[in-house]
Order: C-alpha cells, then structure tokens, then sequence
C-alpha cells in the first residue's frame, strides 16, 4: 500500500494579528516572487499552493506558511495517492512480465542503462523528478519565458527563510535582543554628546541657530530611538505601535524596563528570524550601559537620603 499524499490548501483566510498587506508581502517573499502574482491566492475559494506531498514536506510547507501569516491547512491528496486501475502511463509494477520483454532505459544524468524503474540503480536519483528541475531551471534561464500570474507557486518554502535576520539599526524592520538593545542605545548616547557639544556652541553664537541646531539634534535622537525600540519590541513578538507606551504617564517609567528584561521569541516570529548571537562588542557595551544604570540608580538613592536626614535636622 502506498504511504499517503497530501496538499497544501489556502482559502484566503489569516492568521491572528496578521495584516493582509504584511502576509501578502511574507508570501511573496517565500516564493521569491512579486506580490500582485499572488493576489488570486486571496479571493475566498480554496487553493492548492502545493499537491503531491510526503508528510514530512507536507509539514514543512505548512510551519514556514503559518509563520508567514497565512492560515493553510494540510489535507490528504486523494488524487496523488490513488490509482484504481493500472494504465499505459500508471502500470501495475506488480505485474509479470515475459522474458526479454522488459522496457529498457538510460538515466538521464548519469548515463546508466537498466529496466524502465522510477529511480536509476546507479547514481540514486528519481527520473521524473530530476527531468522536471531540468526543465524548471531551462524556463528560468530563458529570457523569453514569461511565467503564468495564476501559476501555482513552485519554489521550496522551507529554503527561503534565513538563519538570522539582517542587523540594520536604521529601520523599523527586523529584531534586536536585550543586549543588543542596550549596546545600541549606548553607542547612540555616545554618538549624540558631540553633536550637543555643538549645539552648545551655537547657542553661544546665537540663540537662533542654537535652537534650531538643537530641535534637529533631539529629532534625529528620538527616530533612532524609536527605530531600535521598535525592533526590540519585534524580537519580543510585539507590534512596534506599543512604542507609544514610553510618553504614557507612569506607564512610561515602567515599560522600557520590560523591553530589556523581556527575552525574545525562540526561532522565527511573524516581524523576522532570530537576530544573530551577541558579539563580544555588544556584551561589553550592554555590561557598560547596565553598570552606569545601577550607578545612576543607587546615587538617586544616596541623594534622596541625604535629603531626608538634612530635613530631619
């Protein structure tokens, strides 16, 4: 009896928390193709992204399409996997066969002549499914083909994802852990005491160009901080809208402790892959930013004292 097939069908529906807009985007990453060859994925009626799959790749399919929001399900592929009555192109290979009858054939990447089988005795490989790559990469080298909007994807989904996700502190995509986040955010402090060094300056020049100079250096200080917050708030699995929460009253003085003591998701989330491990520059400056926190912390609480007792007298 032969191991069971089965599909990969879509219907259009999502994920939770999933933008359309963001899976239609995910989807046409995995296939390497443009988004608007995939839109007739989501009209409402149930497609067949992928047919005639093993368990194992049937699985694979279906993890690397849920994390890119699109809510598929994995259904058995009756007609992959049944064959009632043996044709000219399906025989029986159960059946007898007469002496000196047998078909004969050469692989076709090594050369090997043997019985027609599906697979080449020799070198390992299955015919059919290594005639069907050569003829999918010959369309691709051809400047001339011109691929169906309505064809069904065919690149492997479960090689398109990378490792880790690319470090880009300018951006609002992608992850950063909690060291990383602090190394970043030490690097920006450092980056900003020359350029308020100037603004200084200018101020002693003139008020004006003091200003100005200044509005500048705070704005350019809050989008990178912005950036890299968001991309902690990604690593989290959070929607970097919650940002906002910094400027709420007492909420703002609780919620950027969550960002560096909340870990990130394991493995791949719905924002990115997993950011690439930590550095020994990223730890060292991480270790820095803490140790000038506790400081901070314990010189409010030093100060505060000596506040009281001086009351006290």
């Amino acid at each position: 009896m032969n191991d069971p097939r089965f599909k990969i069908v879509f219907a259009g529906e999502l994920m939770p928390g999933h933008a359309l807009e963001q899976v239609r985007e995910n989807i046409a990453n995995l296939f390497k193709t443009d988004p608007s060859k995939i839109a007739h994925l989501f009209s409402g009626r149930p497609v067949e992204i992928k047919r005639d799959l093993d368990s194992s790749e049937a699985d694979k399919y279906l993890g690397a399409l849920q994390r890119a929001g699109a809510k598929v399900s994995k259904q058995e592929d009756l007609g992959a996997s049944l064959s009632l009555v043996a044709t000219e192109d399906h025989p029986d290979p159960n059946a007898p066969q007469e002496p000196g009858t047998e078909e004969r054939m050469t692989c076709p990447k090594c050369g090997h002549e043997q019985t027609k089988a599906i697979d080449c005795s020799a070198c390992g490989i299955v015919i059919e499914k290594f005639l069907a790559r050569q003829a999918q990469l010959t369309q691709s080298a051809s400047p001339t083909a011109t691929p169906s909007p309505y064809a069904t994807p065919q690149a492997a989904v479960g090689e398109t994802l990378p490792e880790f996700c690319e470090l880009r502190p300018f951006t609002i995509s992608g992850r950063i852990g909690r060291l990383r986040y602090l190394a970043w955010s030490l690097v920006l402090v450092f980056a900003m005491l020359p350029v308020f060094a100037v603004v200084a300056g200018a101020f002693a020049l003139s008020e004006v160009l003091g200003f100005l100079l200044g509005a500048v250096a705070v704005i350019a200080l809050l989008v990178v901080s912005v950036q890299i917050g968001v991309q902690r708030l990604h690593d989290i699995g959070w929607s970097g809208w919650l940002f906002l929460l910094n400027f709420v009253p007492f909420v703002g003085s609780v919620f950027p402790l969550l960002m560096m003591l909340i870990p990130g998701t394991a493995g791949a989330n719905r924002y990115a892959p997993p950011p690439p491990p930590n550095s020994t520059a990223v730890k060292v400056l991480a270790g820095i930013w803490l140790a000038v926190i506790v400081i901070a912390i314990i010189a409010l609480i030093i100060a505060g004292g000596i506040g009281v007792l001086a009351g006290l007298e």
